[in-house]
């Protein structure tokens, strides 16, 4: 039996592959000067996501997370500001992240 944590972990590595495979074509549009580039920014913005569902501390479904060259754009609403200061602090510490630029905003 698989559990929780392990189905969604598998989840968010089933989404970062098909991510992979489908949007190597839109890296010219996105601005990186190579598919390597938006791979890597992929790669980081999966990470990112999946440590958020393995956090308990973050809900990951109310949390956007983009990343440009890596530099990641968190967005969307937290249920308190330690959620907000978690989501950053968890996308701070993936390998690949220059900056992080936190958007979330805090639902009262």
């Amino acid at each position: 039996m698989i559990t929780r944590t392990a189905s969604r972990t598998l989840a968010a590595v089933v989404t970062a592959v098909a991510a992979l495979t489908v949007l190597p074509g839109c890296a010219v549009s996105r601005g990186q000067s190579s598919i390597g580039e938006y791979v890597d920014d992929v790669a980081i913005t999966s990470a990112i996501k999946a440590r958020y569902i393995e956090a308990k501390s973050v809900d990951a479904t109310s949390v956007k997370v983009e990343t440009l060259n890596g530099e990641v754009m968190l967005s969307g609403f937290a249920k308190s500001s330690d959620e907000r200061s978690s989501a950053e602090s968890i996308a701070r510490q993936v390998k690949g992240v220059k900056t992080v630029r936190n958007e979330i905003v805090v639902r009262s």
